[in-house]
């Protein structure tokens, strides 16, 4: 089974599973507050099963459970400092999710319950290494909320039913080929779309073209110490990344709060501990966290042509002040091209995918692009994309690809349009394994391709003036077969006597039936 009708099943039950909770909570509140609450309760329960299983190991050679170690002080503060330590928090016996289910099926559970257990991660951290990785995860699910219901019960009622159908989901996340929050959090958005007032695709990238993009910063290593992504999402394409190849830190940073919350969920949830990945909440071009650092790849797929502040200050900020001109309010794409560039490692690959208005856009974004082309040298590829393969969008994209230091490609730029490579999909278009692999291998061979690929040299990008038009380069009219003018003539003569003959017929029939 390829890599795609594997994503296929895996999304067909995910979507099943979610659809029923959906339901049960149908009626209770607005569609697109949903999300919150099962996507939270998902993350419970894996958080829950993680402290379980270590418990289990510390205890494996000693009589006592869980439960009944906790309850002895001696083994109680000994199991907590083992937990904290390698998972950055710690879950009582009585608030697991696993007692919580238990106490739904004997008819014992009430919202408070559910709360503390809740309450319960971000507490154990406090004061811990693990602290900011675990503040105010919950904050979306408000448990208190008239929404689910005026009374305790009704509340208790509802999330005993999301919970049931949470306790069924298979967990292999690990081991999955989709991201399993960010496709739950694009599903739940893309079924209430109007409700919601927000896209998913604002910050959730497709995994195929996740897949393009970390394998070609990936490409011919092993192994990368450090990958960065200014808008991260749901964090799904840094994890992408280190599907491709080992990675050990991992840092993101990402605006909305609710977004925000859902990347350290999903890191967490892909089994990597808190020490090991840094996401931090707020604006990267405005308010940037980690201004000083460098990192081995740099990836992402940024809000496209966004507002930004464009204020006069930045232009004293290394990441911009190289340029001479900033990026417009209205469209930030070279603002985030600026930065990435900035934190990207001197022997490193950055990938982006961005709108095609970055390849012909005049004024500040074409001082932009041809400092970046001409005098930094550091453009190394520029990939079309089809269309319709985000949800919310149906814009095609393209991927750019930068380095620092190109070797032996420094005198050329490789363009590839690959705007025809994608299956037909229900509601967008979808990059199959064998579309992803011809896009990538063209790459890495790095020749002419007719009609698909060409290695542009800078004296001919220069012709063209720093315009990075795919199809300047890319030639991929098709010449239309020479009419034959007399045929087509005869032909129509020949209708037209037909025609005229059919009309006589007609006129003697009408004659006979008096019309």
């Amino acid at each position: 089974m390829s890599t795609s009708d594997i994503q296929k099943e895996q999304q067909a039950n995910l979507h099943k599973t979610l659809w029923d909770m959906a339901d049960d909570l149908r009626g209770s509140m607005e569609a697109y507050e949903f999300k919150s609450y099962i996507l939270g309760l998902i993350f419970y329960r894996y958080l829950s099963e993680k402290v379980e299983g270590m418990a289990a190991q510390f205890l494996s050679s000693d009589p006592l459970n869980y439960a009944e170690a906790w309850k002895k002080t001696d083994y109680r503060e000994g199991l907590t400092e083992e937990i904290i330590e390698a998972l950055g928090y710690v879950i009582p016996p009585d608030f697991l999710f696993s007692t919580l289910i238990a106490k739904i099926r004997s008819d014992e559970f009430d919202i408070e319950m559910l709360t503390e257990a809740i309450k319960s991660v971000s507490a154990s951290s406090i004061g811990q290494e693990s602290q900011e990785d675990f503040e105010n995860l919950f904050d979306d699910m408000d448990l208190s909320s008239s929404k689910l219901g005026k009374e305790p019960k009704t509340r208790a009622k509802v999330m005993a039913k999301v919970m049931l159908s949470i306790s069924k989901l298979p967990f292999k996340f690990e081991d999955s080929e989709i991201d399993v929050l960010g496709d739950a959090y694009e599903y739940l958005i893309g079924k209430f779309a109007q409700t919601a007032g927000k896209k998913a695709g604002e910050f959730y990238t497709p995994q195929q073209v996740s897949k393009i993009l970390a394998r070609i910063v990936s490409l011919g290593k092993r192994e990368l110490k450090t990958v960065y992504d200014p808008c991260c999402g749901s964090g799904s394409l840094l994890l992408r990344v280190g599907k491709e190849c080992k990675v050990i830190h991992y840092y993101g940073q990402e605006m909305t709060s609710t977004t925000y919350n859902l990347a350290r969920m999903n890191m967490l949830l892909h089994g990597i501990q808190y020490q090991y990945f840094h996401i931090a909440n707020g604006d990267t071009l405005e308010s940037p966290e980690f201004n000083g650092d460098v990192y081995n790849a740099v990836v992402s797929n940024p809000p496209y042509s966004a507002k930004w502040s464009a204020d006069d200050k930045f232009l004293q900020d290394d990441r911009f002040s190289g340029f001479g001109r900033l990026a417009p309010k209205s469209t930030a794409d070279f603002a985030f091209v600026c930065d990435m560039l900035h934190h990207l490692d001197e022997d490193g690959t950055m990938a982006v995918v961005l709108p095609h208005g970055v390849l012909f856009r005049g004024g500040a974004e074409e001082a932009i692009r041809t400092i970046l082309v001409r005098d930094r040298n550091c453009l190394d590829a520029v990939i079309g994309l089809p269309a319709n393969l985000f949800y919310g969008t149906s814009i095609a994209t393209c991927i750019l690809v930068f380095k620092k230091v190109r070797n032996g490609n420094a005198g050329n730029v490789l363009f590839i349009d690959a705007s025809n490579e994608y299956e037909k999909g229900k509601n967008q278009n979808i990059l199959s394994d064998e579309n992803i692999e011809t896009i990538v291998q063209t790459y890495v061979e790095r020749k002419d391709v007719e009609k698909y690929a060409h290695v542009a040299a800078m004296e001919e990008i220069a012709e063209n003036e720093y315009y990075l038009n795919i199809p300047r380069y890319v030639d991929t009219f098709d010449e239309e077969e020479p009419v034959d003018i007399k045929g087509e003539l005869y032909q129509i003569q020949d209708l037209e006597e037909k025609s005229s003959t059919v009309n006589e017929e007609l006129k003697g029939y009408f004659k006979e039936l008096g019309i």
